[in-house]
């Protein structure tokens, strides 16, 4: 699809719009039909791994409706992509889990990692490396700008410019590699290397993480739903009717949760966070509103965008008040 497709046709008739979205609990009933968005033809584009559809929109504003990480939706707003969230987020979850350390390096507790280089598996801005950065810093003391970040891969926005103690020399490398083999004591995001000597920074993070949200209320977002502008300013109907049919498929699965019945490994997470914090997956601004402050004040700090976004100016105004 050309990435400046209008959403009408010469005819006047209304074209499918496209969206690319992952498959989820929260999904599953909008993605199979069992739940219709309002006014709306929907056409599902199937993106695997869905981070690939994120980095298309993000450079290419590529389907009209995107899952996206929300601080690569930051990142892309903050150099002007032309891009509106509403307040519906399809992944969450702590991330304290997200630090580890070579047991070997010296690094012991989160302050040890001061002064030394650290690996962000995939790049400076993913989500999960900035709430794990913000987690250090505001609940650990760790002073960031003292850590050389050594992303593995380019950012999504094509357009970001990295701050200077962030070093992609080591982009293309192994994760594995560069803390077994080269001297890279810690690292942050999804790692996944099979080693006794690879271990958690934090210790029992889960339970850190649920103390986290106790403490400050704060309950982490990492992927929402962005739109290309052009579509919303067209038809501003759109924002509400996707936050409804996104608001009913939730029902459906939250249902299905409650039932307990063929319960996946994710379905078993949901419920294990419900405990802790109600909703495992709350809509709306004033739902998230600890969280997306948390996450604008994060991404100033760490330079991923050159100033503190209000929360009011990332979402379709028509959502402001959804719940």
């Amino acid at each position: 699809m050309p990435p400046g497709r209008h959403p009408a046709s010469v005819t006047g008739a209304l074209l499918p719009l496209t969206v690319a979205i992952g498959n989820y609990g929260l999904t599953r009933a909008l993605k199979s039909g069992a739940v219709k968005a309002k006014g709306l033809d929907l056409e599902f584009v199937e993106v695997e791994p869905i981070t690939a559809a994120m980095r298309r929109m993000a450079r290419g504003l590529e389907f009209d409706i995107c899952e996206m990480a929300f601080t690569t939706y930051l990142c892309a707003r903050a150099v002007g992509k032309k891009l509106t969230a509403i307040p519906v987020f399809l992944t969450r979850n702590f991330h304290h889990w997200a630090a580890f350390h070579n047991v070997n390096s010296g690094i012991r507790a989160p302050k040890d990692l001061e002064g030394r280089k650290v690996a962000c598996n995939r790049g400076y801005t993913v989500t999960t490396n900035l709430w794990v950065r913000g987690i250090l810093q505001h609940e650990y003391g760790v002073d960031l700008d003292s850590i050389a970040w050594l992303p593995t891969d380019e950012e999504h926005v094509a357009e970001y410019q990295a701050p200077a103690n962030v070093d992609y020399a080591k982009r293309g490398r192994r994760m594995e590699d560069m803390l077994l083999k080269d001297g890279i004591g810690a690292a942050l995001g999804d790692v996944r290397v099979d080693s006794p000597d690879i271990k958690p920074l934090i210790p029992d993070a889960r339970q850190a993480g649920f103390a986290y949200y106790r403490k400050t209320g704060i309950y982490p977002m990492n992927h929402g739903v962005v739109m290309k502008e052009s579509l919303l300013r067209e038809r501003p109907e759109v924002a509400r009717a996707l936050f409804d049919a996104f608001t009913a498929a939730k029902a459906e699965y939250r249902a299905h949760l409650a039932a307990g019945k063929d319960l996946t490994p994710a379905d078993k997470t949901a419920l294990e966070l419900g405990a802790v914090v109600g909703d495992p997956f709350p809509f709306g601004v004033a739902a998230n509103g600890k969280a997306l402050e948390a996450m604008v004040q994060f991404a100033a700090e760490q330079q991923i965008t050159r100033r503190r976004m209000s929360v009011a100016e990332l979402f379709a105004p028509d959502t402001l008040d959804l719940a």
